[in-house]
């Protein structure tokens, strides 16, 4: 699939028929989920007025660089606004005609944070110095922001950082968990930063990337009260074997790496509003799928596990309908988000190395499960528009999918077995490509039953 231009208005144009053309109704529909969470569609209604003072802007996370603009378009024009958002690499919009930069944005690396990250969040915690009470702290915060908003808690070096989040992402451990780990690793997440923002006010403007849309675990919540604590990290670490420096797991025994709790007068008066969360994007998906004459049912937008277990789950749930057993009633497309894991297999000393994300090991999980069942067509990827690292959003299962694989030398079990979703679906030209969406509202993936 060609690359496209991430949208920032309406769809337009004639509709996909599902019958005919199965993969470009897919398309439509993760379309107009992205659409539903793009910033500009849906800031208006939580920004405050402004204050009698100042009004700074700061914020993190991979819809950070639309976020800003948003704002910088809905704030009026004659009162005060400037700041400082941070995005990751290759993820700033273009700026619209006409639109002037009052909140700079910069860009940094994800999920590995770099040097930059940390330029960054060092420059944010020095723009909360001097606020008063009459001033006005704008928070934007979406998913990606832990690794991009990076400031080792003391005793803790970059290069620290940067080898327990390689540990994290390939432990197979949960957002949950793994932002749980960098909350209390940090010295600006977990609510440290708001405590910095002291006396000012603070609304956070969040949009959700995670499981129950908790926005003390978005962007591992640099605003938010943290009711985890340091003991509950410390068993992370050893639930994974996640290797740390002995001084660190001395300072979470301690408890001197604690955060701010809920309860805390640091929180006093800040509030916190969700501008896009994932089940409004599935239901926006389904809508538009029933505006069609298709039925379409959304499993849950909370779906965890390993990202091929999911798949193969979702297959029997595909096969069933296919064949008219269980709840689904065909031709429907069965919808679902969350955000899955893959823990990385160990690899045999020079074997290459796989590439791939949640979404791509989610379809070899489908497509193993589904056996080449007839009448089912699939797409899932990151609303956020990468997968992993990689330059894909994800990618797309078809009934031939197996077939085709075999033709060109690919055995999926090789595949699954490297963790290489991106090599087995590129040989098939099945990779999902959109480029940057200048969002995040998780994993989506749809099952479209003929």
């Amino acid at each position: 699939m060609t690359a496209t231009t991430p949208l920032s208005t309406p769809l337009a144009g004639a509709l996909p028929d599902p019958i005919q053309s199965p993969l470009a109704f897919l398309r439509h529909l993760y379309d107009v989920a992205v659409l539903r969470a793009l910033p500009l569609h849906n800031t208006a209604a939580h920004l405050p007025p402004p204050p009698k003072g100042r009004t700074l802007v700061l914020g993190a996370g991979k819809a950070g660089g639309a976020m800003a603009q948003a704002v910088e378009a809905l704030w009026p024009q004659d009162a005060p606004l400037s700041g400082l958002v941070v995005t990751r690499y290759g993820h700033t919009p273009p700026r619209p005609a006409g639109l002037p930069e009052r909140i700079e944005v910069v860009e940094a690396s994800h999920p590995v944070p770099d040097a930059a990250g940390l330029k960054a969040a060092e420059r944010i915690l020095e723009l909360t110095q001097g606020l008063t009470a009459d001033d006005l702290v704008l928070c934007l915060i979406s998913g990606g922001g832990s690794a991009l908003l990076t400031l080792p808690a003391e005793g803790l070096s970059l290069q620290d950082k940067q080898a327990i989040n390689r540990q994290l992402l390939a432990s197979g451990a949960n957002i949950s968990e793994m932002n749980c780990v960098r909350k209390h690793l940090s010295h600006i997440k977990g609510g440290r930063l708001a405590a910095a923002c002291a006396p000012a006010r603070v609304v956070t403007l969040t949009i959700s990337d995670v499981p129950g849309d908790d926005p003390s675990i978005i962007a591992s919540g640099p605003t938010v009260a943290d009711a985890t604590t340091c003991a509950d990290a410390l068993a992370i670490l050893q639930r994974y074997a996640i290797d740390v420096p002995a001084h660190v797991l001395q300072a979470l025994q301690a408890g001197t790496l604690e955060t701010p709790k809920p309860g805390s007068p640091v929180f006093a008066g800040h509030s916190v509003h969700m501008t896009a969360t994932p089940q409004q994007s599935l239901e926006a998906a389904a809508d538009a799928a029933r505006a069609m004459g298709v039925n379409a049912y959304i499993l849950s937008d909370e779906i965890e596990g390993e990202s091929r277990e999911v798949g193969k789950v979702h297959a029997a749930l595909a096969r069933a309908a296919a064949k008219g057993q269980g709840p689904f009633q065909k031709p429907c497309v069965i919808l679902s988000g969350g955000e899955t894991t893959v823990t990385i297999k160990p690899q045999p000393a020079g074997s290459p190395r796989g590439r791939g994300g949640r979404a791509g090991e989610f379809c070899m999980g489908l497509a193993q499960g589904l056996q080449g069942q007839t009448g089912v067509w699939a797409l899932a990827a990151d609303t956020d528009g990468i997968d992993g690292i990689e330059d894909n959003a994800g990618a797309r299962v078809t009934p031939d999918t197996l077939e085709r694989a075999l033709a060109v030398g690919h055995k999926l079990d090789a595949h699954l077995q490297r963790n290489d979703a991106y090599g087995y679906f590129e040989a098939l030209g099945d990779l999902v490509i959109t480029g940057p969406t200048h969002t995040n509202v998780n994993d989506f993936r749809a099952i479209w039953v003929a």
